[in-house]
This record gives structure tokens, C-alpha cells and sequence, in this order.
């Protein structure tokens, strides 16, 4: 049985994925959504059923660290859209990331909370308006739990500073980067796939593309090389 896996980033959620799930779904991939539970939706941990077959991981961001290492170390295909191994940089530009993440940490909570939220989803959807990502909870209110959640995982962002360790060192890997991303540091990028471990790995840097990646080009792409088999 061939399974696949999805996690969102920060300040994602589960629904980002409706295309893809139904699309794979109608090749016969079994789906699983991560889920984070930061808006409206609960939090979901994902698993492999026992079965053998093809194990397809797809993070966006810092979902790459979200997931379960148990689910992380089996995937046969690791598809990696906007991710990072570290997220702020250790030279002189990481000092500005790391206030600019204090920032936002302090206005959870606070009477700037939304307004922090729509500029983090604007830049996020550069170069395209915000009206072009899905509508999100988050901008309509945050519970408690939630906000507890955004707030561990802003930290979280801070303090990663490679692959994880679970990361499956034979799987081949589709690594999708934007040239106008907005959120991931471009030295970060670069980092990350040096780091990639095994030589089954390919990279696709879209030069008029974002953060933005979970969209119905990208799609067609990771379709495009899982049919090339694993």
C-alpha cells in the first residue's frame, strides 16, 4: 500500500493540502494529514499503517520538524517545499531573524496579535497577494491552545539548527525552493541541501515563486517525479 504523510508549517493547518490530497488519492495513495492544531482544527498526529509500499513524506517549512521520528526515519520519498535544516543563520543576518521571531512571540497574546499574523501569511504569500492563500482561521481569532502551540513553535524555529535526526538517509528526496521566499533565509536554503544525506536527491528552484508551495504547479511537479518511480 503506498501512504502518504503531509505536515504544514507555522501557522498552517491541515486544509492547505485539499488538491493534493485529492489528487494522490485518486492515483490510490492512502493519505494522512499531520496536524498542528494552531487555528480551528485539532491537533493530529500522523503514522505509517504496517503495511509494505511506497511511505511519501511531504513537509512545507518547519513541518519538516514537526514530524514524528518514527514517521520521518521509514519514508521511502521525502518531498521538501520551503523547508530548512537550520532556520536562522549563525552570521550577523540571524541577530535580525532572531528579533524579528521575539517580536512576534510577544505579540501573541497582545492587541497585535492578528496583525502580526496577516503580515507573517502576506510574506509568506509574496509574490502573490494573501487573497491568493487559503483563508485562515488564525486571523479570525486564536484560542488559548493554539496560541500556546504558535508560541512553542516560534521558539522552536530559533532553535533548530540542522536536519533532524531522524531524517532516512536512503529515500530519494524532491526539494522545491522559491527564489522569492520571503520566510526561509536563502543561506538557509542553501544549508539545507548540502546537508541532504544519499544521492537520490533532486532540487527544483522556481525563480518566480515564494514561500507559498503548497499550490496546484508545485503539485504537478511532485506528481510528475513520483511517477518516475521509486
Amino acid at each position: 500500500m503506498n501512504q502518504a504523510i503531509t505536515m504544514h508549517g507555522w501557522a498552517g493547518d491541515a486544509s492547505n493540502w485539499r488538491h493534493w490530497r485529492e489528487e494522490l488519492m485518486a492515483l490510490g495513495w492512502h493519505w494522512s494529514d499531520g496536524e498542528r492544531g494552531y487555528g480551528n482544527l485539532p491537533p493530529r498526529s500522523p503514522s505509517w499503517h504496517p503495511e509494505p509500499g511506497r511511505r511519501l513524506l511531504i513537509a512545507h517549512s518547519l513541518g519538516l520538524h514537526l514530524l514524528p521520528s518514527s514517521v520521518l526515519e521509514t519514508a521511502t520519498d521525502v518531498v521538501l517545499l520551503g523547508s530548512f535544516g537550520r532556520f536562522v543563520p549563525s552570521d550577523r543576518a540571524g541577530r535580525a531573524i532572531r528579533a524579528g521571531l521575539a517580536g512576534m512571540a510577544s505579540a501573541l497574546g497582545s492587541s497585535e496579535e492578528r496583525g502580526m499574523l496577516e503580515r507573517f501569511l502576506t510574506r509568506a504569500a509574496q509574490p502573490l497577494p494573501l487573497s491568493a492563500l487559503p483563508p485562515s482561521s488564525l486571523l479570525e481569532g486564536v484560542t488559548a491552545a493554539g496560541r500556546h502551540r504558535l508560541a512553542a513553535d516560534l521558539t522552536l524555529l530559533q532553535e533548530c539548527s540542522a536536519l533532524p535526526a531522524a531524517f532516512p538517509a536512503n529515500a530519494r528526496v524532491l526539494v522545491v525552493q522559491g527564489n522569492l521566499d520571503a520566510i526561509v533565509p536563502a543561506i538557509s536554503q542553501q544549508q539545507l541541501t548540502a546537508a541532504l544525506p544519499g544521492d537520490r536527491i533532486e532540487i527544483v528552484t522556481l525563480p518566480d515563486w515564494g514561500h507559498a508551495l503548497i499550490n496546484l504547479p508545485v503539485l504537478a511537479r511532485v506528481r510528475a517525479w513520483l511517477e518516475q518511480g521509486p
